[in-house]
């Protein structure tokens, strides 16, 4: 066969990429960048380049396994789903559905299937015990959008290419290529800032790649990101510098805000924070006065104690000063497969969890009582689980409980490609589709991107025979747990899945389609069966569709397939106050339990520091959390699993570079190869997420070579109680050395 290049979007990380691949007999030769995509214009990370590599990965699973007299080995289809039939069928019958816990890990958002059949998988399984990487990463930005716009999905972004000044916490692009703000190449895109005369500011605990790109570094201790932010607004307030700008009229709660952040002076919080307050002052009257400016938090200022407070304050600076909704700004995209968001009160606390009565947020509990809801007898505990494209084992709290809870299952079900350190615990696995042999659209990065774009990627190398889809394994398992069985027609069922989606459509007054026959809908569809037919309906009722040949130049599926290089929709445009989605139509910048959560707050500003060390995460460009150590590219060079520690501190501790330190928290201990950096603040140290390869029954060969340890060992399952995110970041520890 001859050599062919395709294009299509990286499915790996946020920053979705246009890729040019090069192949020839169902191998990878080459893949670069797609230096025509409308996006990324011929970026291209470590990690993109390596498709082919996970692709061919021996390590990866292509038959199922069923777990027998505890060893894993090969089983049929049939066989697999016949027996997770016999195990899931009784425990349902007579402990009901809640009994069986999910877990869906974040590779579920870059797949098409693990967007939208594991939402079918778990309507018909309607168990309260879900869990997620959401609350080890991203919830309290969900809340705080949810109470301030109505909406947990209405998230602003900053608007890169326009805006004049960048304040960033918590966030290290350079190395994650951005999160919750789609935007391929961070680095230029930042860069591009300073170039037009504006100025980027990062405040962060370790002096970054980003941070050291940036006009200005600010060192902050870990969790005080609130603090911080609640005296940048103080100072807005006292020194006459609110401007609320074209969102005046529609904003609420001004003056109780006022009130809420007046004892947060630069000077009470600065100790706390150890930011000089003549500093925040100043970087308040820089934000306040810059053209077109934008603040923007991330998973370091999210995975603390005031996770949801620090989330919140971010969006009400940019309100303070004029900047939300406007370009420049923090904006809102409108991705092509949007669909009409009701006006309705956003909730949380609908159920709780069992042992600890926590609130479920956005329909799911917090990750952090997952352990405890196996491990505690009684009525009610989860006693099966199935998860989805994840590994918790190595990405959440308290590993070492969930270990011992995770081995006391009753029975157990991964969808996965590896078997790895969560899935070594299964009775049976059922293997994940390669990223290469399987359509690709970014249904959640579309909605968080900083351009409004539209990306198809097609099959690149087809399954092997007898192997089904990955929406037919979620589907398969949606009819085992809700009773149709093993062997149900799953045509018919995904035919009813999507006669749900048209008929909701067609009695919608908002949609496109409203009053249309639905079998009129129902036929003219593109794509078959599966995710792309579900594309295709919400692209074409989308905002940009054509609605079915109401408009002949919309969007549709066949116009995405034409598009190689992909579709640009345009920058972001103001969106409020007409798709706000709080039941007052304003934007809520005193939310009740944000308000109730201050008090708290201010408690902590007082706080003396313990005189130990507090820990913290980081992130490399070449890792992608724990699932991509098995690329043996993305593994070379140095160690990258080390203990960073400022040079002062490891003078007083008596350790040097590649010595050894044991960590010990309230959670565990363990030990970790030092590295000494003046890059880092004095008093914290930093491990890096999602290692830790040495645990016995996985099965990756190259990630076991260079296993890493656990950071997560060391987390005590404590969380935000606002948004149950999991505290990673700030962690009081004892550092001696080994």
């Amino acid at each position: 066969m001859t050599r062919s290049i395709d294009f299509r979007t990286c499915p790996l990380c946020e920053a979705t990429c246009g890729l040019e691949v090069t192949h020839q007999d169902q191998k990878v030769l080459r893949i670069r960048g797609d230096r025509d995509d409308v996006f990324s214009h011929g970026f291209i990370c470590p990690k993109g380049s390596t498709l082919g590599k996970l692709d061919e990965d021996p390590d990866r699973l292509r038959t199922p396994l069923i777990k027998r007299d505890g060893r894993h080995e090969p089983a049929s289809w049939d066989e697999a789903f016949q027996l997770i039939e016999s195990k899931l069928g009784p425990i349902i019958g007579e402990h009901g559905s809640d009994s069986v816990g999910v877990y869906l890990g974040n590779p579920n958002v870059h797949s098409m299937s693990g967007v939208l059949y594991t939402r079918v998988f778990l309507k018909m399984l309607r168990t309260k015990s879900l869990f997620s990487a959401a609350t080890v990463d991203q919830m309290p930005k969900h809340v705080s959008s949810g109470y301030m716009f109505g909406h947990p999905d209405l998230i602003p972004v900053p608007d890169l290419d326009r805006t004049s000044y960048l304040l960033m916490l918590g966030a290290n692009p350079y190395e994650s290529n951005g999160s919750l703000a789609t935007a391929p190449d961070w680095p230029g895109r930042l860069e591009a800032i300073r170039e037009r005369g504006g100025k980027v500011v990062v405040i962060d605990p370790r002096r970054t790649k980003t941070a050291r790109a940036a006009d200005e570094h600010v060192f902050i201790r870990p969790g005080t990101d609130a603090l911080f932010l609640f005296a940048v607004a103080n100072v807005l307030f006292e020194e006459g510098l609110v401007d609320l700008g074209d969102l005046n009229g529609h904003v609420a709660g001004l003056d109780e805000l006022g009130a809420a952040v007046e004892p947060f002076t630069p000077e009470a919080v600065a100790g706390a924070c150890g930011v000089d307050a003549g500093r925040i002052r100043r970087l308040a009257r820089e934000l306040a006065s810059a053209d077109r400016a934008a603040v923007y938090g991330r998973i370091g200022t999210h995975t603390t104690e005031f996770g949801t407070m620090a989330s919140w304050m971010v969006d009400v600076l940019n309100v303070l000063t004029g900047n939300l909704d406007r370009v420049g700004g923090a904006m809102f995209p409108r991705a092509a497969h949007e669909q009409a968001r009701s006006r309705r009160a956003f909730q949380v606390g609908r159920w709780a969890s069992r042992v600890r009565a926590v609130p479920e947020v956005r329909g799911e509990l917090p990750v952090s009582v997952l352990a405890e809801e196996i491990l505690e007898p009684g009525p009610g505990r989860i006693r099966a689980m199935v998860t989805i494209a994840g590994n918790p084992m190595l990405s959440t709290p308290d590993t070492d409980r969930l270990d011992e809870a995770m081995a006391g299952l009753d029975f157990m079900v991964a969808v996965d490609i590896y078997l790895n350190e969560t899935t070594r615990h299964a009775d049976v696995i059922l293997p994940g589709v390669s990223p290469l042999r399987r359509p690709h659209y970014d249904f959640a990065f579309n909605q968080l991107s900083v351009r409004n774009v539209a990306n198809y990627s097609p099959v690149l190398f087809p399954l092997p025979e007898g192997t089904p889809d990955e929406w037919q394994v979620l589907l398969r398992l949606g009819a085992v747990v809700s009773g149709h069985g093993a062997a149900a027609d799953l045509d018919a069922l995904d035919d009813g899945v999507f006669g749900l989606m048209v008929g909701s459509a067609v009695g919608d007054p908002r949609s496109p389609i409203h009053g249309r026959p639905p079998d009129e809908i129902f036929a003219a569809t593109d794509g078959g069966r599966g995710p792309e037919r579900m594309l295709d309906f919400l692209v074409r009722t989308g905002p940009y569709g054509e609605g079915y040949g109401a408009d002949s130049d919309g969007l549709r599926l066949k116009r995405l397939k034409e598009a190689t290089h992909g579709i640009d929709l345009g920058p972001l445009h103001p969106r409020f106050p007409e798709d706000l989605c709080t039941v007052s139509g304003m934007v809520e910048l005193t939310p009740g339990p944000l308000l109730a959560d201050v008090g708290r707050l201010l408690e902590a500003a007082g706080r003396e520091a313990n005189g130990g060390f507090v820990l913290v995460g980081r992130r490399h460009v070449r890792s992608n959390n724990s699932w991509m150590h098995n690329v043996d590219v993305l593994m070379t060079g140095k160690d990258r699993c080390t203990l960073e520690i400022n040079p002062g501190d490891a003078t007083r501790l008596g350790v040097s570079s590649g010595g050894r330190v044991k960590l010990t928290s309230l959670a565990g201990t363990l030990t970790a190869p030092v590295e000494i950096t003046d890059e880092i603040m004095p008093g914290v140290v930093s491990l890096p997420h999602g290692w830790g390869h040495d645990l016995e029954g996985a099965e990756l060969s190259v990630a076991a070579a260079r296993p890493g340890v656990n950071t997560n060992r060391l987390s005590t399952g404590e969380m935000d109680p606002i948004s149950g995110n999991a505290i990673l970041n700030g962690i009081p520890v004892d550092v001696v050395p080994a």
